[in-house]
């Protein structure tokens, strides 16, 4: 769609560096959407929504698990389909063929994943339990075949994941410790391996929303002003839970900021990015 075509077509909105952010690709102020699973059942539901909405989303995100169940022909048509509205295409919850083959079997999945047509893998650190360095050696293996990592992170981890104070060698043996349920809050732990993920390739950071900003009225400002302070507005993606949820987002940190909603929050979410409600 021409530029002219584009403006007649909506009327208030242009794609600009001096409005709000730039035309897609986009380095930032990213909208990604979630798959509305029950579209997968309904021939053509998948195309309406991408006709009308797919100029303000940038990401298509499989999520919900029930896309595992979907033949790969329809999930390859699908991200044809996202393609061609110029969106890039996110595993989501795929990681769960990881879990059930072994991660001896992470080249095969990538390979899959890439066959299929997506071009970012999330790493799940809270489903997948990864040892750190695994994790940054999955990282460094996601970006040698072609593709985006982009590892979740959740703001509690397990009591017994938390680091003992004080130094320990490299390759000394640690006592084998029963796994327990207490989860203990550290944002300092959470921004310590986002960073290491970074540096070793990862292209995003998505940040799980529980209890962190899941919930409008309970959202974690401390925690978000930290994580985004120390990693940064670009390489960090939040989960919007709702309309109230997005404001927040778009009014604290501009329409700059990246942000992951239902496909029935996208055009709220871009009446919220214009200019005229960001001043």
């Amino acid at each position: 769609m021409g530029s002219l075509e584009r403006y007649r077509y909506i009327g208030w909105k242009r794609f600009t560096e001096d409005e709000d952010r730039p035309e897609k690709p986009r380095p930032y102020g990213l909208t990604e959407m979630r798959s509305p699973d029950y579209l997968f059942l309904r021939h053509g539901s998948l195309q309406d929504v991408m006709d009308s909405i797919g100029e303000f989303v940038d990401g298509l995100k499989f999520s919900g698990g029930s896309h595992s169940l979907t033949p790969s022909s329809v999930v390859k048509e699908i991200t044809d389909l996202a393609h061609r509205h110029n969106m890039y295409v996110s595993s989501g919850d795929w990681a769960e063929h990881l879990l059930r083959a072994g991660p001896a079997s992470f080249k095969n999945y990538l390979e899959e994943c890439r066959n299929v047509g997506f071009d970012t893998i999330e790493l799940n650190t809270m489903s997948l339990k990864l040892p750190e360095e695994a994790l940054l050696r999955f990282v460094r293996l996601i970006k040698s075949f072609g593709l985006k990592a982009r590892p979740v992170f959740a703001v509690k981890f397990d009591s017994i994941d938390i680091p003992a104070p004080g130094d320990r060698a490299f390759g000394a043996y640690i006592a084998p410790v029963q796994r327990s349920s207490e989860k203990v809050e550290d944002v300092d732990l959470l921004i310590r391996k986002a960073e290491r993920c970074l540096d070793a390739g990862a292209d995003m950071i998505a940040i799980d929303a529980d209890d962190v900003c899941m919930y409008p009225d309970s959202l974690r400002a401390d925690i978000i002003a930290k994580i985004i302070g120390r990693l940064g507005l670009e390489k960090t993606m939040f989960e919007a839970s709702d309309a109230r949820t997005s404001e927040w987002f778009v009014k604290r940190y501009g329409p700059r900021v990246n942000l992951f909603v239902d496909h029935s929050e996208v055009m709220n979410l871009e009446r919220l990015r214009s200019p005229f409600f960001c001043v």
